[in-house]
């Protein structure tokens, strides 16, 4: 069972996540916006370096989640890379 910390962990990760997943959003819409008034001036390569390092929070908090999940299933006495979810009972 997760403790405190780890529940807590997972929220943050959870959180990080959807801010991360906005921020896209918000992105694309402000670029959108952007690119139609400012045509040729529009900063594109900029762009796409922030959405270049909004990806690469993405694939931290994939990676953090892993990590969180493996530690958690290794406290319990469980092997991470054996553990299969089921399709529920049979």
């Amino acid at each position: 069972m997760a403790t405190s910390a780890e529940s807590e962990a997972r929220k943050a990760l959870q959180r990080l996540r959807r801010a991360a997943e906005k921020s896209l959003r918000e992105l694309d819409a402000l670029e959108g916006a952007l690119r139609h008034a400012e045509g040729l001036d529009f900063p594109s390569e900029q762009y796409s370096e922030l959405r270049s390092l909004l990806d690469r929070i993405g694939s931290f908090v994939d990676d953090e989640a892993q990590r969180l999940q493996e530690k958690i299933l290794h406290s319990g006495g469980l092997e991470p890379g054996r553990v299969r979810r089921s399709s529920g009972p049979r």
